[in-house]
């Protein structure tokens, strides 16, 4: 088909995220990707600035993980992992727990962060049967958190957020408020005999509220959950792999949880793989019960595929200083995001690690977005009222001035109408 055919089939048959399938936003069609530049049919070339939905860490097609997945598909490109193991695999879970923190070396792998979060919430589920409470079945989230769009994480996520029309099928947890331990103190005394855990994006809620909060709040946590045997679960998926600053987010709070969830830049983007760490305690009090085998199975769990190029992406955050690319990046992105705190249409700006927030009133219109996507180069996906950036972690300065202009540009247009879930996350 031609470029023109190929854009008339999608618009007619193919949903995109978020969007409907009649009068939907434009879409505009890739022919390939390099670094940190998307160059579509058309001959344009857009800087990538929000890493594909934040995985695309090392670049697009970095050369040592396309290498890695070429070898491995000469190989073995899948097998089930019920009754088999492979090299990939194993070489992945080992330089995993190289990273992760002490005592947290369990690993299951996931198809994507969906289940790597609707696995830890079983884990914790049947960690409490374990040790004989079945009727702790529920978790404590926060409000403004999103952990994915499967039931379990759409009923985990904020309860006032993109999810409200699914209310009737999906499970209940309960809720308190980031650095807000009453609130959390509320919603554990009003259901203490049913609630497993805790659940929380650490340090940084990202796809519903755009905030970052108190480390002292993850502290709080983890005395919390010890004092009342609960298990605790930090979702680093968005956070994780240097994207606010140190490796994981939780790190600044000097704690450790008894279960995390990574993904996005697990692969750097280039293959969809998650995994759900667990701690010894965890691991070790399921195996040793009346049913000692954790109940869950994806077909592609541990694909040889991605899981080689997990090794590779793991490699690569080693054999390069992250974090001080990353301090760079949040310079030049407060240094960029700053001046949108004089626009009438803005309410707040904040940018730390490779993160960048404006906060407006209201988005502009849609033809204004694509109008700055188009004339500055620059791919940004604004949602609810957030105009942001969560660039490549290999973006260069000139890379950052080009998207924070760009931003500083869609800032400074006027509010546009109210719309539906056209360009949410």
């Amino acid at each position: 088909m031609t470029a023109p055919e190929l854009l008339e089939f999608d618009r007619a048959h193919i949903w995109h995220p978020y969007a409907a399938l009649k009068n939907s936003p434009r879409v505009r069609l890739v022919e390939s990707a390099s670094g940190v530049n998307l160059k579509l049919k058309d001959g344009s070339e857009l800087i990538d600035g929000v890493a594909s939905w934040w995985c695309v860490a090392h670049g697009h097609n970095h050369p040592a993980i396309v290498e890695a997945i070429k070898k491995q598909s000469e190989k073995l490109s899948h097998v089930m992992f019920g009754g088999f193991t492979h090299e990939s695999a194993v070489n992945l879970a080992y330089e995993l727990t190289k990273k992760t923190p002490e005592g947290l070396n369990k690993v299951f792998f996931a198809d994507s962060g969906s289940i790597a979060v609707e696995v830890a919430a079983k884990m914790a589920v049947q960690y409490q049967y374990a040790r004989g409470y079945p009727a702790k079945g529920k978790l404590i989230a926060l409000k403004g958190g999103y952990h994915g769009d499967t039931c379990t994480c759409m009923a985990l996520s904020d309860p006032d957020g993109m999810h409200t029309l699914f209310r009737q099928i999906l499970p209940t947890h309960y809720f308190g408020e980031p650095d807000d331990m009453g609130s959390i103190e509320v919603a554990f005394q009003q259901h203490r005999g049913e609630i497993a855990g805790i659940i929380c994006e650490p340090y940084f809620q990202a796809a519903n509220a755009m905030r970052f909060y108190s480390p002292k709040f993850l502290k709080q946590l983890r005395e919390f959950c010890d004092k009342h045997n609960l298990v605790l679960i930090f979702d680093e998926i968005a956070a994780g792999f240097y994207r606010t600053g140190p490796l994981w987010a939780h790190s600044r709070a000097e704690v450790k949880p008894d279960i995390m969830t990574v993904g996005k830049a697990l692969t750097g983007g280039h293959i969809t793989l998650a995994a759900t760490i667990a701690s010894e305690k965890i691991a070790d009090t399921i195996s040793n019960s009346s049913i000692p085998a954790f109940m869950h199975g994806p077909t592609y769990m541990a694909n040889p595929l991605a899981c080689a190029a997990g090794v590779a992406s793991l490699k690569l955050f080693e054999e390069s200083d992250y974090e001080s690319k990353v301090k760079r990046i949040e310079g030049e992105l407060i240094e960029g995001v700053s001046p949108c705190r004089e626009f009438d249409n803005v309410l707040d700006v904040h940018a730390e690690g490779a993160v960048g927030i404006v906060k407006v009133r209201r988005l502009p219109s849609r033809e204004d977005i694509d109008r700055i996507i188009d004339s500055y180069g620059v791919w940004l996906r604004p949602f609810s009222n957030f105009i942001y950036t969560m660039p490549p972690l290999v973006s260069t300065t000139e890379d950052i001035s080009r998207i924070t202009e760009a931003m500083r540009a869609l800032a400074s247009c006027p509010p546009g109408p109210e719309i539906s879930g056209d360009f949410h996350e």
